[in-house]
């Protein structure tokens, strides 16, 4: 759906984005990962069109009307009430323009209840929470069925409540259109995406499916858990001093995270080696990889 190659974005001596090759499938949800200042806006701005490149090429496989953006900080006229701005943005991204009015009608208040919004569409939009706003921006950005979809931090603004209901409507538009989303909160790309890019000071560094980061590149590691803090500084000591021992280090009080060469040399060795120690172990499982941990040592 998506493919850049070589993409850059110069700010006089800045690169916001450094040689950018992006790869978006067709009926993907893609996590556009990284910290702010990274340069994910940058890259969807010209995706979408509303900047240009300094070099690079863009493909984008559908027609402008197709698609629909969402930026980070959504803003509509103040005094037209959320169901109009939904209203002028169907009108506006119809082919054609607005269809038969019974069908549009229809049509917005699916989007405003998918939004969360159904209670507050009659009010006028300038006495919306910046939480409702965003809100509105999504409701907008869905009412007119997209191909591709560009949505910027869309879940930044929101309470937990909210942020639980907009991951599971980006859920909900695997395979029914292409999603490409950014985001500093790499727990909400965990969730929602089957591919990930991590996009780090300009720079693609990892890109792909979301198992093949959280397996290929994560350090192995085990938690250990104990009585007591003496029994887990005691483990922790005698586990440092062995060769396929990256590191065992106390936390928690009486758990020891132990980081080792392969998996494989944990579950053969590691039972023997903390019964060696003589100290009672409560439980020794392998730890879940998080897309935080694997995007800290991938940047690191």
């Amino acid at each position: 759906m998506i493919r850049t190659r070589g993409l850059v974005k110069r700010y006089g001596a800045h690169a916001a984005l450094d040689g950018v090759d992006l790869s978006v499938p067709a009926g993907s949800v893609y996590g556009l990962a990284g910290p702010n200042g990274a340069g994910k806006t940058t890259l969807l701005g010209i995706l979408a069109g509303l900047k240009e490149s300094t070099e690079g090429e863009v493909t984008v496989a559908v027609t402008p009307g197709e698609v629909a953006v969402l930026p980070d900080t959504p803003k509509f006229d103040p005094w037209l009430t959320g169901r109009e701005v939904v209203e002028l943005a169907l009108a506006l991204g119809s082919p054609g323009g607005p269809g038969p009015a019974r069908r549009d009608a229809d049509r917005v208040d699916e989007v405003l209840s998918q939004s969360g919004l159904s209670e507050a569409s009659d009010r006028r939009c300038g006495g919306y929470s910046r939480g409702m706003l965003q809100r509105l921006g999504i409701a907008c950005t869905l009412v007119a069925r997209p191909t591709l979809i560009l949505l910027d931090e869309p879940a930044s603004a929101l309470d937990p409540q909210g942020r639980r209901e907009v991951l599971d409507l980006i859920t909900t538009l695997r395979g029914q259109a292409t999603v490409l989303f950014s985001s500093h909160i790499l727990g909400d790309v965990q969730e929602v995406c089957d591919a990930v890019g991590i996009l780090h000071q300009g720079r693609l560094l990892f890109q792909g499916p979301l198992s093949d980061l959280l397996v290929g590149r994560a350090v192995p590691r085990y938690v250990v858990r104990l009585r007591t803090k003496p029994d887990a500084d005691v483990v922790a000591a005698a586990l440092t001093a062995l060769p396929w021992v990256h590191s065992a280090t106390v936390s928690d009080g009486a758990v020891v995270q132990v980081e080792v060469a392969t998996l494989g040399q944990a579950e053969r060795l590691l039972p023997g080696a903390l019964a060696a120690t003589g100290v009672p172990v409560v439980s020794l499982a392998p730890e879940a990889v998080s897309l935080e941990r694997a995007f800290l040592e991938l940047t690191s």
